[in-house]
């Protein structure tokens, strides 16, 4: 499927040069001279290759359609992580680094989309809320509430993020897993 070189998303997977890319960050420019570009930074899928790419607003690039297939997330063992088909009851193994920081958000049985190309896993979506439990946070500076400042807070799985400072130990949270940012408290 061919795309506009400005309707390019992080997230896309992208055949350039005879390569599939991940895009890992996009940036729209429009220089005061000349047409407008996405610059893109793209990761090898089958290597540690990055890319910085400039592609024109009218540039057409081949951006590739992925199998999607849910799975459940049954247990991390030896590095690996687990996970189980719901409809054939096929199970895979994808390396824990595979997901980076996003693993710690993976609970028992939560369901993930697996993306892959010709059969080989590429990618893995999680849902983009989780609830979890705050297990340390600052207590609140008295007169510090005034303005919408963030502080640090630990949850139940190590992951640092920024909360409102009504937020305290010991409250379950929701929290995004594309930015590892506060959604809400969560309703008990």
């Amino acid at each position: 499927m061919k795309i506009q070189g400005n309707e390019i998303k992080p997230g896309n997977v992208l055949m350039h040069k005879g390569e599939l890319w991940v895009v890992t960050k996009t940036e729209h420019v429009k220089p005061g001279k000349g047409g407008a570009f996405a610059q893109v930074e793209m990761k090898s899928v089958t290597g540690n290759t990055k890319l910085n790419e400039r592609f024109r607003a009218t540039e057409s690039v081949e951006r590739v359609r992925l199998e999607q297939k849910d799975y459940q997330f049954l247990y991390e063992q030896d590095g690996m992580l687990v996970f189980m088909d719901m409809d054939t009851y096929d199970q895979i193994e994808l390396p824990k680094d595979f997901l980076g920081d996003r693993a710690a958000f993976l609970q028992d049985g939560m369901m993930v989309t697996v993306e892959s190309h010709e059969g080989t896993p590429l990618g893995v979506k999680l849902p983009l809320h989780v609830t979890l439990e705050v297990t340390e946070a600052e207590p609140v500076v008295k007169g510090q509430t005034a303005a919408s400042s963030y502080k640090p807070a630990v949850l139940e799985n190590g992951v640092k993020v920024m909360v409102p400072p009504f937020i305290s130990a010991g409250e379950k949270i929701v929290v995004n897993t594309e930015d590892l940012s506060y959604v809400k408290r969560a309703e008990s």
